[in-house]
């Protein structure tokens, strides 16, 4: 036979276009049109419904970035419309939209006069069905079109002033195109789908399958019957052409897709969280109505703050999603506040995700999710397994580290072990998107792709456009019907996360094992962008724990005189959840993003300190004594864990002793020696009269790098940018300040248009040097780091993450070490050979690298460099310029207890206040290895007390937990504050708890007053 396969569709691909796709709306009519511009930021529904609507001209400019445009839609539909089986009436509404680029863009709410939601607009789905609006052939309903701009701008990663409104233009951005009542043919609709689906399944068939031939000639009669100047009035013959291909069954062991509809609705990102708000109740209203169209649709949505804004500010929506709940078709998942970063977040924060989410849904919709729901964060901390499970969640589901550069992970359905040993049932889905269109081609490589063949037989895909685009539609609901039992296709099965979970869980019992963080081999420049951001949550996360522990020491100590804050913690714990969204902390969004967390940081830091305050002076009342209050887990200047009391004075300073080159520091504990340009030559401490920093080296090295990302730049460095680095080795001055307890060093520098001063400073009886960097920073496309060249041979590092730390080799022996140049800590990293080891942390940082070399002389130098800044241009093409101080302290002759120790104190500096009497804790833990992240008042309102602690070291650890109040009882509990079972822990009498961890074992104790 002749080969015509090409000719056949090419012409089926012309015939789709220039036929089939005008023919789907037959008639149509233009409607009139009136509209009313909000002069500043959008409106509720009930304000615009009230204005004055001017005639508006159709085919018009519009929108400057940003703005909102409600317009009216008026018309007649002729009585003899939709009046056959095979035609319905539809509205039809462009508002000058990119089809290639669902969200993005302008899009629209389609409003009752009533002031109802009735569903979006847009660019793939700007129908609105005459049936929707109330019956009768009358049309009158609103438009709020926002005319976001596109400031992806075809992900050229170019810079651009569109992420700013105060740079973002006056120019109109998009021209309306046909708005009008149309006549929708359903045949040919259905035909359209039908050639889709086969069209997009004949592709991915090898060319010597029968059954890639057998369509192609099933498509070719069908044109061959059809009148291609009577669409319409041929449809259902060319439908009739297809069915015998169409039903086909599938062969017996095709792979099984469980379809789950879902919108990646990122909570802020190229638009603003006010913007995010109304994505929501755009796509959120398009579900429902396709659920009351096919109720075989189910749909996946995850971020309970997400809901918590339909609940405020759509309460109308919110009762509609609620009773789709109750029906089973509109699923919560997840169990987090936001779908948030996970390498950043502190301990206590990533576990607040999932109480707030958890408690959320629960209390709303009585549905409690099991499972954690992820697809795009920008890597998984090794620390999630145990607290996934912690909050009595049972699965995990990402789709992100199918982004991986080098490596593929080996699996898509594992355990995943966590730093403790804790094992999650997690699934990676094949597909590689969580934006599907259930198109043939992404089935296929669902398929092809799957690593698990032979031991698992299934594998979820999330369908539906994210950010804006609607989420799914009718055509991939039509498309996951007709490839439910298709031969060639993999079986698709529409249905809940639950549903994939518990069949994959039963079928698949032997799994691999993935052990420790899931690296993503890209994004690792979010560690850095946007320093404020990043300092803002570090600093909040803090306060939040002095907040919450003042706060129940004082409920317990003065009961009913002062009143837990409950209310306004809880406001305050969920602004700061928000802020953790995948976007927003990782610094990768525009700058009107970034403007809001600042000042959302400045007020929830205002609205602490003020908490903190009320609490601490109503504990120590009135007087004229000075307390230091405590709130870190270890006992500081003679004060208590946790407690308040008069600090404790250094019995010996600090000496400073000028060189002809520089300076020399000591305090008896370590010695410092700084050169004429402020670089720390030598570092001892003198309990090991070991020299930390690498004999020929020097730290405090300011190092500028050349920062230019392929692309992506907020959210990447390349490993190339090792290749060209400028040491700032000289400064422009250097000065002494002495005090009977601290020596400070002050030295400045220039570099390019940007001026750093940093403070060098050591505190009497301190083990550690402080290093204060602040920043005047004007680069662009540079990145800033500071380096510790260490006399220490370390195989690895350990970085300090959620309840623990993780281990990282510092050597390249393979791609997945090498791919790992730029790794995440929190509070601190530590290197070390047996014996000896050196402790870095900071107050804000989160991304590090650590590299090694063998010295001519046969040691080993083991650097450390804690990046500091960067100065991408896209999306934010100011972000970073300005102002920044970034501390740090060094300390020598460290162990890893040193390390946990120096994080909490410096990110927790110390707190005076005056009163008459000191705090005593309201409890006690023998072993300093146990460490408490979390005190407050139970979240059912009883008054128990919560306290949650882990094992910090990795090692088994034994301690006891006391109490200093008045209780009857202690019990283990969840996150969620409900009773468990936790492995090691056994309440006595007193209550006194004895504790037997396994490492980094996480424990949460209700102590019952």
């Amino acid at each position: 036979m002749h080969d015509d396969r090409r000719i056949t569709e090419q012409r089926l691909d012309r015939f789709v276009r220039e036929r089939i796709l005008p023919a789907i709306y037959g008639r149509a009519i233009p409607l009139q049109l009136s509209s009313w511009d909000a002069p500043g930021e959008p409106v509720p529904a009930a304000e615009a419904l009230r204005q004055v609507f001017a005639p508006q001209e159709p085919g018009a400019a519009w929108g400057k970035a940003w703005s909102t445009k409600w317009l009216r839609l008026q018309g007649e539909v002729p009585q003899d419309w939709g009046m056959t089986e095979s035609t319905t009436v539809e509205i039809i509404v462009d508002l000058g939209f990119n089809s290639d680029v669902p969200g993005f863009q302008c899009e629209g709410t389609a409003w009752r006069s009533d002031g109802s939601i009735i569903k979006a607009i847009s660019p793939r789905n700007y129908h609105v069905p005459l049936k929707l609006l109330g019956g009768g052939h009358s049309v009158d309903f609103y438009v709020e079109a926002a005319a976001n701009p596109d400031v992806a701008q075809g992900w050229s990663f170019a810079p651009t002033p569109l992420g700013d409104k105060a740079t973002s233009g006056d120019e109109p951005r998009y021209k309306f195109g046909r708005i009008a009542i149309a006549e929708l043919n359903e045949t040919v609709w259905e035909l359209n789908q039908d050639i889709w689906t086969l069209s997009g399944l004949m592709h991915e068939l090898p060319m010597e399958m029968p059954r890639r031939h057998e369509i192609l000639r099933a498509l070719e009669r069908m044109l061959d019957v059809m009148d291609p100047d009577d669409v319409a009035g041929t449809a259902a013959a060319g439908r009739a052409e297809l069915v015998e291909v169409l039903s086909r069954p599938a062969y017996a062991s095709a792979h099984e897709l469980l379809a789950t509809g879902h919108a990646h609705i990122d909570s802020a990102w190229l638009w603003p969280v006010r913007e995010t708000i109304r994505k929501c109740a755009r796509t959120f209203s398009n579900v429902v109505a396709l659920m009351d169209e096919d109720p075989d649709f189910v749909f996946s949505c995850s971020s309970a703050q997400q809901m918590a804004w339909m609940k405020e500010f759509f309460p109308e929506l919110f009762v509609r999603i609620r009773e789709k709940v109750k029906a089973g078709q509109f699923v919560p998942v997840g169990g987090m506040w936001v779908e948030s970063d996970t390498n950043m977040p502190g301990g206590e924060a990533m576990a607040r995700q999932f109480v707030e989410g958890k408690s959320f849904f629960l209390n709303e919709f009585d549905i409690e999710c099991q499972e954690a729901w992820l697809p795009d964060s920008f890597g998984y901390s090794g620390a999630i397994p145990q607290i996934v499970k912690e909050a009595g969640s049972r699965w995990f589901l990402t789709q992100k580290i199918s982004w991986n550069k080098v490596n593929r992970m080996p699996h898509h359905t594992f355990a995943w072990e966590g730093i403790d040993g804790t094992r999650l049932f997690t699934h990676f889905p094949p597909v590689d998107t969580y934006n599907a269109e259930l198109h043939g081609r992404e089935l296929a490589h669902a398929e092809r792709n799957y690593r698990d063949h032979g031991r698992g037989t299934m594998s979820l895909v999330p369908f539906g456009y994210g950010d804006g685009g609607g989420g799914p539609t009718r055509e991939m609901v039509a498309a996951a019907h007709r490839t439910a039992d298709l031969e060639g296709s993999p079986k698709v099965r529409m249905g809940t996360a639950k549903d994939f979970f518990v069949k994959a869980e039963a079928e698949y019992t032997k799994l691999p094992v993935w052990v420790g963080e899931m690296y993503l081999e890209m994004h690792r420049g979010t560690y850095t962008s946007q320093a404020k951001t990043k300092l803002g949550n570090r600093r909040s996360e803090h306060l939040l724990r002095e907040a919450e522990l003042w706060c129940a020491t004082a409920a317990v100590r003065l009961g009913s005189a002062y009143t837990y804050p409950a209310d306004e913690l809880k406001r305050l714990w969920q602004l700061v959840l928000l802020q953790q969204f995948h976007d927003i902390l990782p610094g990768s969004s525009i700058a009107w993003v970034h403007q809001d967390a600042e000042r959302n940081y400045d007020a929830i830091a205002r609205d602490l300190e003020g908490i903190i305050n009320h609490a601490a002076q109503a504990l120590v009342g009135e007087g004229n004594h000075h307390f230091l209050l405590n709130a870190a887990p270890h006992p500081r200047n003679g004060v208590p864990a946790l407690g308040a009391a008069p600090a404790s004075t250094p019995q010996s300073g600090v000496t400073v002793d000028e060189l002809e080159d520089g300076y020399v520091l000591d305090n008896g504990i370590i010695r410092a020696v700084l050169n004429q340009d402020g670089l720390l030559t030598s570092l001892v401490d003198h309990a090991s009269g070991r020299d930390a920093i690498a004999p020929g080296h020097a730290g405090n090295l300011l190092e500028l790098f050349r920062d230019t990302p392929n692309e992506w730049d907020a959210w990447d460095i390349e490993e190339f940018y090792r290749r060209n680095v400028t040491a700032l080795t000289q400064a422009d001055a250097v000065d002494v300040e002495r005090s009977a307890v601290a020596a400070v060093v002050v030295v400045k520098r220039k570099v390019g248009a940007s001026t750093i001063t940093q403070r060098l400073t050591l505190d009497a009886g301190a083990a550690s040097l402080g290093i204060s960097t602040t920043v005047d920073w004007q680069e662009r496309e540079k990145m800033l780091k500071i380096a510790f060249p260490l006399d220490v041979r370390a195989d690895r590092s350990a970085s300090e993450t959620q309840f623990g730390h993780v281990f990282r080799p510092t050597h390249t022996n393979t791609s997945w070490e090498a791919a790992k140049f730029e790794i995440c800590a929190h509070r601190w990293i530590h290197v070390a050979e047996p014996g000896y080891g050196v402790a870095v942390s900071n107050s804000s940082s989160y991304g590090h690298d650590v590299t090694r070399a063998v010295r001519a002389d046969g040691g080993t130098t083991t650097t450390v460099r804690t990046s500091l800044l960067r100065s991408a241009r896209f999306p934010d093409p100011e972000a970073d310029r300005g102002e920044h101080t970034l501390e740090l302290s060094i300390r020598p002759g460290a162990a890893i207890a040193d390390a946990v120790e120096e994080g909490y104190r410096t990110n927790l500096k110390p707190r005076f206040i005056t009163g008459g009497r000191a705090v005593e804790p309201l409890l006690a833990v023998s072993n300093p290895a146990i460490v408490v992240e979390a005190v407050k008042l139970a979240e059912d309102g009883s008054g128990d007390v919560i306290v949650r602690l882990y094992e910090s070291l990795g090692e088994r650890s034994t301690g006891t937990l006391s109490a200093n109040f008045e209780c009857s009882s202690a019990m283990a509990t969840d996150l969620l504050e409900r009773p468990t079972e936790a492995p090691g822990v056994v309440v006595e009498e007193g209550p006194v708890v004895k504790m037997v961890l396994r490492p980094f074992q996480l424990v949460t104790l209700r102590l019952i007053r």
